[in-house]
């Protein structure tokens, strides 16, 4: 049975840490929670923000590299988590519209939409672009606790997090200037400072809690999003859907990295995590919504995955079970509610899925 549970805003820093501080120089600030960060994606190979973008962390020898130009006092910032004086960097004034990135790597990692006068000397924004693009940790140095930001790709020191910033988020990213590169809205990012470019694909194979968490290890998948899809009814509800009569199979998003993962190698994927010899069913899951289903995108996903279902049946792999895997165009995909989102991550565990002999 699957209830629901509070929401977890992408298991980050901002909602399980709460910092209590005054302005920054005046008093010590103190974290409810002492030595947490900001969970990396499970899984090996690269890693990626919510937001599509590559935070595979870089080799010492690459940060080496990107070093090399640093000025003196860019390095003593960045590299060995110095603090530029108050009121004296070169973008505490700045209100261009554009995009702030790190300095050293090039993450993006502040919209200017999000900066805001704070008064304290340093720019302040109250939200990242993602929070996945910083990494969180204690810094008890100048006898205060704060709460340090580093940028998540190379780990270069951006500054400090506070709660004492303007809603929505009640926080203020303090950064220091030499810590950040600006560029102005209409001008072309470079390629270290962009999202990658995705492709979508969908599939479903039983439970969406266990699909979601085996595409979820796949290195080169940067997001998998549980929901509904291939029936008929109009945002459904989970209730609805397992009525039957909806007519939609669980089903999961995966956006993934084409350069990293190709379509061919999720459907080989997908036909080994799953049974798709069981019909309406997935073990104990049993019903029309636990179908096994590939909805193509394209023309191109449609033939490759018809392709690949005939070749697992001149195979014999599944001996003289018919493959019972439904092959259609994608129709619309409606996402599932809060609860059912990241809920192996979440939870430690999720509904078994029978593997395919």
């Amino acid at each position: 049975m699957k209830t629901p549970e509070a929401l977890v805003f992408g298991g980050v820093l901002l909602i399980a840490v709460t910092v209590m501080v005054v302005r920054v120089g005046f008093a010590t600030s103190r974290p409810r929670l002492e030595g947490l960060n900001t969970p990396q994606p499970r899984g090996a190979g690269p890693q990626y923000s919510k937001s599509g973008y590559d935070i595979t962390r870089l080799s010492e020898a690459r940060v080496a590299e990107l070093a090399k130009d640093l000025t003196p006092q860019e390095r003593h910032i960045l590299l060995d988590a110095g603090t530029e004086p108050a009121f004296c960097g070169q973008l505490l004034d700045n209100q261009e519209p554009g995009m702030y990135t790190c300095r050293l790597c090039g993450l993006s990692l502040f919209s200017s939409d999000a900066k805001f006068t704070s008064g304290t000397g340093w720019p302040s924004f109250f939200q990242p672009i993602d929070p996945q693009h910083m990494h969180h940790k204690v810094d008890k140095s100048l006898g205060m606790t704060r709460i340090e930001i580093e940028c998540a790709r190379c780990g270069a020191h951006l500054g400090h997090v506070f709660e004492d910033g303007p809603e929505p988020t009640g926080l203020r990213y303090c950064l220091n200037s030499a810590a950040l590169k600006f560029l102005a809205a209409g001008a072309s990012l470079p390629p270290e400072s962009r999202p990658v470019e995705t492709e979508i694909a969908y599939f479903a194979g039983g439970c969406f809690w266990g699909v979601e968490d085996r595409f979820q290890q796949i290195p080169g998948v940067i997001d998998v999003v549980s929901g509904y899809q291939g029936g008929r009814t109009k945002d459904p509800t989970y209730r609805q859907v397992c009525s039957g009569d909806t007519h939609h199979a669980e089903s999961v998003r995966v956006t993934y990295d084409p350069g990293r993962v190709t379509y061919q190698q999720l459907l080989e994927w997908f036909f080994r995590i799953h049974d798709p010899t069981q019909g309406n069913r997935q073990g104990p899951d049993v019903g029309s919504q636990y179908r096994s289903a590939v909805f193509a995108t394209s023309e191109d996903q449609l033939e490759q995955a018809r392709g690949y279902v005939r070749e697992l049946e001149r195979s014999k792999r599944f001996g003289s079970r018919k493959i019972t895997t439904q092959i259609e165009r994608a129709g619309p995909f409606y996402e599932a509610e809060a609860y059912h989102q990241d809920y192996h991550a979440r939870h430690g565990g999720s509904c078994p899925l029978p593997g395919a002999p």
